[in-house]
């Protein structure tokens, strides 16, 4: 384990003891990830829950237009198209993250997004079209979404750079506030008028 200074000629400051160099799999170096692939358990980890959320993505691509689709409110249908053209954007983002990990896109699927997905297709066929209360009941259903976003980004931005992966946490960070602001953009909707005309119904 010991013949891996050549990994090391650009490591991080104060990781120049032989200790640390003994530690090289705990992905602390600034080394180019796509060499370290496989080092570490966390790595293996971090790339496959890269995948978890790539899948999950691409499914939200295919929903957002038939939630967008099933609203009855004009700014609750502008909200959802938005997030779709934004949706995209994030997989183009994690293509570019797999890059730099040095990986081809690959997807896995994501259980706990397939099931949010079709909770929200229940809710489009449970409620009655051209309703507030059909509008509420998406909202739910899109924050849930964002919800899980939130929590996936912000954990995969922490463990990006307790591997060392900067620029990959910078591309999931700008990804995360996106998550949230949309999920603030849902609220404020159902807050100033959505939620009180489904009450009125």
């Amino acid at each position: 384990m010991s013949t891996n200074t050549h990994k090391n000629t650009d490591g991080a400051p104060g990781h120049a003891s032989s200790a640390s160099k003994t530690h090289k799999a705990n992905g602390r170096s600034k080394t180019p990830a796509g060499s370290r692939a496989g080092d570490s358990k966390l790595e293996e980890f971090f790339h496959d829950e890269v995948k978890d959320i790539y899948w999950a993505e691409k499914k939200l691509v295919q929903t957002l237009p038939k939630m967008a689709k099933a609203a009855t409110s004009e700014e609750l249908k502008n909200a959802f198209t938005e997030h779709l053209g934004q949706t995209k954007e994030h997989v183009a983002r994690l293509e570019q993250v797999f890059e730099i990990l040095g990986h081809k896109p690959q997807a896995k699927k994501c259980d706990a997004m397939e099931g949010i997905t079709e909770e929200g297709a229940g809710i489009i066929e449970e409620t009655e079209d051209g309703t507030a209360t059909r509008d509420v009941a998406l909202i739910l259903a899109g924050q849930k979404a964002e919800h899980y976003e939130i929590a996936t980004y912000g954990g995969l931005a922490q463990i990006a750079r307790t591997l060392g992966h900067e620029d990959v946490a910078k591309i999931l960070e700008t990804t995360l506030q996106e998550e949230k602001d949309t999920d603030q953009t849902l609220t404020q909707l159902a807050e100033s008028s959505i939620n009180n005309e489904a009450g009125a119904e």
